[in-house]
This record gives C-alpha cells, structure tokens and sequence, in this order.
C-alpha cells in the first residue's frame, strides 16, 4: 500500500458585486471573493493538496486565469476533474483536513452543507473530511476583512 500527504493553500480578496462560494456553497455574505472561477477559495486549496499527493502540477496549470473556458467556473465541477485524475490513477482519500480564516462570514452554520457538496463530488464519506473555520483575531488582511484563506491537507492512497 502507498500513502501520500498533499498540502494545498490559497487566498482570495473580497469584491463587491461577486458570490461568496466556499466549499461549493453560496454563502450569504456582503461581498464575495474575487478570481477568474468562482474564487472559492476552500476548494482550490483542497484541490492543490490533492494534486501535491499525486505529484501533480497545481491548480493555475490544469485552469489557468487566462482561459476563457474557465470564467465564473464552478470549482466544484473543476474539483471532480482533479479527483477525476487521481482516481484514475488509482488513488483513494483516505481523508481531508481544511482550515478556513476568515473574520467575515461566520462559516459554521455551513459547514454541514459544504461537507455534502464536497464529498458528493469526491465519491466520498462526508466523516472523511473535515471544514473548519477560524478567525485571525483581528489581525492581518484577514482580520481587516480584505480577503479569506484556506489551507488543506491530504491523505491518499493505493
């Protein structure tokens, strides 16, 4: 049996006039986050932590920004291409871990709903992962409310 750990990371602002998506969830929120897809911010880290266990490249190669094909594109949908790949090449999760830091929404209340969308679109058990959210405690750009980050971590086998 192999196993690999893979580590993603990533970090959108805030805009006016966008949806706030996190974990394939529209979160109500005054402003969303900005990016080429729908910038959810907690599925592109999860995605480049499943990609860094099958040694593969990262999210911006596979959708890079300039694409126009990738406009407003739903990361769920580009999460079930990622997993598409590893699953092909005989990886299972074993499980997920992701960590969220924002100041603004409170995430709780949605966690549930964001482990539905995302184990459906892993073929997974929603107990395999898990969301977290935290703030910063005021402090950086995530405590001045500029933006939201999100780390995740990995566990593969076959």
């Amino acid at each position: 049996m192999e196993l690999r750990i893979g580590q993603g990371f990533d970090v959108h602002r805030f805009a006016e006039g966008r949806r706030c998506v996190l974990g394939g969830v529209e979160i109500p929120h005054a402003r969303g986050l900005l990016g080429h897809s729908d910038a959810d911010v907690l599925t592109h880290a999860l995605m480049d932590a499943i990609l860094g266990a099958i040694g593969g490249r990262d999210i911006g190669t596979l959708f890079p920004d300039t694409d126009p094909a990738f406009k407003d594109a739903d990361s769920i949908v580009l999460l079930q291409k990622v997993w598409g790949i590893a699953h092909a090449e005989g990886w299972r999760l074993v499980n997920a871990d992701i960590s969220v830091l924002a100041e603004a929404p409170k995430l709780k209340p949605h966690i549930g709903a964001m482990l539905e969308r995302l184990s459906g679109a892993l073929g997974c058990a929603p107990s395999q992962l898990a969301v977290k959210a935290t703030t910063t405690e005021r402090l950086g750009f995530v405590g001045r409310e500029e933006g939201i980050v999100a780390n995740a971590v990995v566990l593969l086998t076959r």
